[in-house]
């Protein structure tokens, strides 16, 4: 415990999903006590499993988990679980002559038109620059990761209320009462955290209702395979019984009743245009493009994150990405104000970073919906865009817009790499940067070397770390300081000057050890 020995924890999440794990493990990792109420009393869901429960994870989401030594064990889960040959079979654009890229409103890119040139090198342990997961596998992953460095997670732990003070929050789920130093929903887009809080919720209604569903058909010929736009909405088919459609009702079918087999019988006819006959429902769940964000992301001790502080379509799924950065945006800043060595104004940091990124997300979302729509413009517009994707800038474009190689937090330093994810520079020892920031640590990096900067480091142990490196792609840089997010937050091809290093470490990593503090 760090702030005060009457609190139960030093930090309560609620929400077991992915980012409430993520940033349960993050937390940990810098030995912040931390306890998880997840609403649901097992983790076990049929929508976590194959079909509907396969997400892609982003370059920028991969760099993460590899970072904190968590992709080889997602990975081997996959491998044992036999995810990995499912995967492919259960995603329709997997079975394409063409290798695929993404897709914006439906509209396909590919691979063979993106130009990766000038991208950053790729991270030596990534196996691709996307990967396909269940969140089931995902989910189970963090969760044992997150129990391994001493979270304790409580399933069946609906937060119902809570009451907070400038010192700590009581939380209240069922009969249970808990106190912590900070609360932080990452329980959805309904989340109770939020609604309780009074954060202000707002954006755009929906325009469809969309559905994923499993089902027997009478004929299985009737319906083509993959992705097709009509004239009423879109649907994807994956044989021989997935299908995904969307539906534009103003969302008027979401959540209204248990959905019956002759209701998406009806829609799926609407939708395809094709004499459709299902002999069963499996299996049905539905979803909206209401697009909406939280006003702040954090009110005193409260915080918000993942889609309980936005939420938008699955379209181009980029929910579970955002959700995750926000995480690993929040976690090291959390912590150091657990510490009591944060530095004025770090974890407001959190929402001036992430809050745009967020916004962006959800303007990229509104738009697909916008030529999704059944109308002429829409379809024009449709066949503009078919076009720019099949040239090489369009489709690199949208490629790096999906995979998280273009996100960059703003900043006044001048160098094109502050404010970036820290790219493979071809560092000599390969693992300097990486192993380190396995420790969930800061790291100063000197191509000198200058042992004035190994003294400099050596003011803030505990929090950064120090390495001597060579880069064989950068071979100009001088010095580097990365985030323990692994965001860079100086960055100099110049000969070293020391005042501008301690300011990025002081406004990062707050006062040096030993030195005055303030709260």
């Amino acid at each position: 415990m760090h702030e005060n020995s009457f609190l139960s924890h030093d930090v309560i999440i609620a929400g077991a999903g992915p980012v409430g794990l993520f940033l349960a493990c993050e937390l940990a990792l810098q030995r912040v006590s931390v306890l998880v109420l997840e609403q649901a009393k097992t983790a076990d869901a049929p929508l976590k499993r194959l079909p509907f429960g396969l997400r892609g994870l982003s370059t920028a989401s991969l760099e993460a988990l590899y970072r904190r030594g968590l992709l080889e064990a997602l990975v081997a889960a996959q491998r044992a679980s036999n995810v990995s040959s499912d995967v492919t079979q259960a995603a329709h654009w997997q079975h394409q002559s063409r290798r695929p890229a993404g897709h914006f409103a439906g509209i396909q890119f590919f691979r063979d038109r993106v130009d990766e040139s000038h991208w950053p090198a790729p991270l030596p342990g990534l196996p691709d620059r996307t990967m396909a997961v269940t969140l089931e596998v995902l989910e189970a992953v963090l969760a044992g990761r997150a129990e391994a460095l001493g979270v304790e997670i409580r399933r069946g732990a609906t937060v119902d209320g809570y009451l907070a003070s400038n010192h700590e929050v009581g939380v209240c789920a069922g009969p249970e009462r808990f106190r912590a130093a900070w609360l932080v929903g990452c329980d959805g887009g309904r989340s109770a955290v939020r609604k309780i809080g009074g954060f202000r919720f707002e954006g755009t209604a929906p325009e469809f209702t969309g559905y994923s569903v499993e089902i027997d058909l009478a004929d299985g010929n009737v319906l083509a395979a993959g992705r097709h736009l009509t004239s009423a909405g879109m649907y994807t088919f994956t044989p021989p019984s997935t299908i995904a459609m969307v539906e534009f009702d103003g969302g008027a079918s979401h959540r209204k009743a248990p959905i019956a087999r002759e209701h998406v019988e009806a829609v799926l006819r609407r939708i395809s245009g094709a004499d459709v006959r299902l002999t069963r429902l499996q299996r049905a769940t539905t979803w909206t493009d209401r697009a909406c964000q939280a006003a702040v992301y954090r009110k005193g001790r409260v915080l918000l994150a993942g889609d309980a502080a936005h939420v938008h379509s699955p379209l181009g799924g980029q929910g579970l990405n955002l959700g995750l950065g926000d995480a690993l945006n929040l976690g090291w800043k959390l912590a150091a104000a657990v510490r009591g060595d944060a530095a004025a104004g770090l974890v407001d940091s959190y929402e001036a970073e992430r809050y745009p990124v967020a916004a962006r997300v959800l303007a990229w979302s509104r738009a697909q919906v916008a030529l999704m729509r059944p109308d002429a413009g829409a379809h024009a517009l449709r066949g503009v865009l078919q076009d720019l994707m099949e040239t090489r800038d369009g489709a690199t474009y949208f490629a790096e817009r999906v995979s998280g190689i273009s996100l960059r937090y703003e900043t006044d330093g001048l160098h094109p790499l502050i404010g970036k994810t820290m790219p493979d520079v071809g560092l000599a020892p390969s693992g300097a940067v990486d192993e380190r920031l396995n420790e969930g640590k800061g790291v100063l990096l000197d191509f000198g070397p200058d042992r004035r900067l190994e003294a400099l480091a050596r003011r803030w142990t505990g929090r950064v770390l120090y390495a001597a490196a060579k880069s064989a792609r950068c071979p100009a840089l001088r010095v580097l300081l990365v985030r323990p997010d692994g965001i860079v937050a100086f960055a100099s091809d110049d000969a070293v000057a020391l005042d501008p290093i301690a300011d990025a470490l002081s406004r990062w990593f707050g006062t040096p050890e030993g030195e005055a503090r303030g709260r």
